[in-house]
């Protein structure tokens, strides 16, 4: 499509501040982006919208024009939500380097403007398939007769014969065509979307393709959301060599954005495809995300009603004013109810390695995900969730229905960490590792306002109880506080270190030079509690055998496994290890 065509479609309220000579220029495709310099994204023909964001002071127009103008962009379109007018600035820039310049009103939003060049420029490839998208667009902004998601997977099946599955970053299914038949089976979603997060993580350009059992081969188009405003940094075009450009977010930031990405799911080979075929998948992904967008928005009012409700509880309000404020909080969470609920609280956090950028709202995002049931489908089942986000922590309040004939003091088992982990530990541990780590904490039930505060703080003890633990991806619960391994995470690393080498290193040599099992023997031993009999009947050893074992771990430690001191430091050494 060319330039001229945009500026003459009287919905997207472009207003030309610079270029009216290069309106014949043909765009390929569309790019949102604050980055200061997002040129190994384009590969030219793109219009790239900008909130300004990169822009400092005067001198930053420059530099940032010359990079688009080397990229060969085809125009620049710059929102006037954030700053008003557009700067003489950047307008002046965009004249020396006869690069074409858009206003955009602040009513009109980014994704707008990206769905109607992505619609244009498909349908102008893909010839018969543009009414495919067409039709899509139609279905997806017709409200919520449309049907979202499915039909879109519907329609894949019908005109293109393809069977399509929508993920969830934890590998729940969203939505499926019709013509893909039974749901996918949940083991093959968390395989997919492990490869997809494995490559994404890797930098690998995409469609990615995975062959399950030397039988199936799947393609995985990843679906982004754009965020809380239409000026977060995304990529949202038709590429002409068929791949996914990069994400659009900076540094560290992508690796939280790759965890809360979905994932469409094809069952076919994409290297097979001609490349209209493949800006038609591109496009289909981007209308996905506007649904996807749509119903982020909706999740605004459950979030504000978290927060409020954490600001009121970490600030010590009177347990009224909590009170009052989850009596709002409850008809929005779970309309209907007739009694009070119980609520539970858990504490996420995303630790990433090297450190990076404040990880609270990838939390967020991959929190409201992680407490919707595996077994469910669709994507309103984390519509009963309130999630807030403080710094680097993502808290959940989840509500519970009070049970008919319960006792005032008694309050549902809820979540257990546990079964938190069961569906999600494989695919996050892909998307996170090398990069980072995930830690959950999980509360008690609490049935009042009072008990809020102390579920919280129980909470985030239990998320510093999982995260002493291995592993890319850990939870601990309310009910694991009462044992003494709770001191564990307090203890500092060299300390632990210098503890637990202190005791067991002696044992490991020994293991190594002379292919004993010193170590395993001192498990099972603290195991059983110090029983001779249970201990030498669980290793299949002669009594006296034992004995000799557990000498050798005495002379080699110059502990004495009699006293309830040495167990206790010998248990806790190899916790820490």
């Amino acid at each position: 499509m060319r330039l001229r065509a945009l500026l003459e479609t009287d919905a997207l309220g472009l207003r030309l501040l610079g270029g009216e000579d290069e309106l014949d220029r043909t765009v390929h495709g569309v790019m949102t982006t604050d980055l200061k310099d997002p040129s190994r994204y384009l590969s030219g023909g793109e219009l790239v919208l900008t909130g300004l964001a990169w822009r400092r002071d005067p001198a930053d127009s420059e530099p940032f024009v010359r990079r688009m103008v080397r990229a060969g962009i085809a125009a620049l379109a710059a929102g006037e939500a954030e700053l008003g007018d557009i700067p003489d600035d950047l307008i002046t820039a965009c004249a020396r380097h006869r690069l074409p310049l858009f206003a955009v009103h602040e009513s009109v939003a980014f994704a707008t403007v990206t769905e109607h060049v992505v619609r244009k420029v498909s349908g102008e490839r893909a010839g018969d398939l543009a009414a495919v998208v067409d039709r899509h667009r139609r279905m997806m902004t017709s409200g919520p007769a449309g049907g979202g998601p499915d039909v879109v997977l519907d329609l894949l099946g019908t005109d293109l014969d393809l069977r399509a599955w929508l993920l969830s970053p934890t590998g729940r299914l969203i939505a499926g065509s019709k013509t893909a038949g039974p749901g996918l089976p949940a083991d093959v979603g968390a395989r997919l979307v492990a490869e997809q997060l494995a490559a994404a993580r890797s930098g690998r350009p995409g469609p990615h393709r995975v062959t399950l059992d030397d039988r199936t081969t799947y393609s995985l188009f990843p679906v982004r959301g754009g965020g809380p405003s239409p000026q977060t940094a995304q990529t949202a075009r038709t590429p002409r060599d068929g791949r996914d450009a990069p994400g659009g977010q900076e540094g560290p930031d992508d690796r939280g954005t790759v965890l809360s990405d979905w994932l469409l799911a094809v069952e076919a080979d994409a290297g097979d495809w001609a490349g209209e075929r493949l800006d038609l998948l591109h496009g289909v992904t981007q209308l996905i995300a506007v649904e996807r967008d749509r119903r982020d928005a909706a999740r605004t009012v459950r979030r504000r009603l978290a927060h409020e409700v954490l600001e009121l509880v970490q600030a010590g309000a009177a347990p009224a004013e909590v009170a009052a404020r989850l009596r709002v909080a409850a008809p929005v969470l779970l309309p209907g109810l007739g009694a009070a609920p119980h609520w539970q609280v858990v504490v996420a956090r995303i630790d990433r390695d090297g450190g990076g950028a404040e990880s609270g709202p990838a939390a967020q995002a991959l929190l409201e995900e992680i407490l919707v049931d595996p077994a469910s489908t669709g994507p309103e089942q984390s519509d009963r969730l309130a999630v807030a986000h403080t710094g680097e922590e993502a808290i959940a309040l989840v509500p519970l229905p009070a049970v008919a004939g319960e006792h005032e003091g008694s309050a549902q088992s809820g979540i257990l960490a546990e079964t938190l982990l069961e569906s999600v530990r494989d695919p996050l541990t892909a998307g996170l590792d090398g990069t980072g780590r995930l830690t959950l904490g999980v509360s008690a039930a609490v049935h009042s306002a009072e008990g809020l505060r102390g579920a919280l703080e129980e909470a985030r003890h239990a998320r510093r109880v999982a995260a002493a633990r291995p592993g890319r991806v850990c939870a601990a619960g309310h009910h694991e506080l009462a044992s003494h391994v709770l001191l564990l995470p307090f203890v500092p690393d060299d300390v632990r270190r210098a503890f637990t080498a202190r005791l067991l290193d002696p044992l490991r040599e020994y293991d190594r030079r002379h292919r004993a099992e010193l170590i395993p023997t001192l498990e099972a031993f603290l195991d059983c509690d110090g029983s001779w009999t249970r201990c030498a009947s669980r290793l299949h050893l002669h009594v006296n055998t034992l004995r000799y074992r557990v000498g050798r771990i005495e002379q080699l430690t110059g502990r004495d496994l009699s006293r309830l001191e040495d167990k206790l430091d010998f248990f806790l050494a190899l916790r820490m290890s």
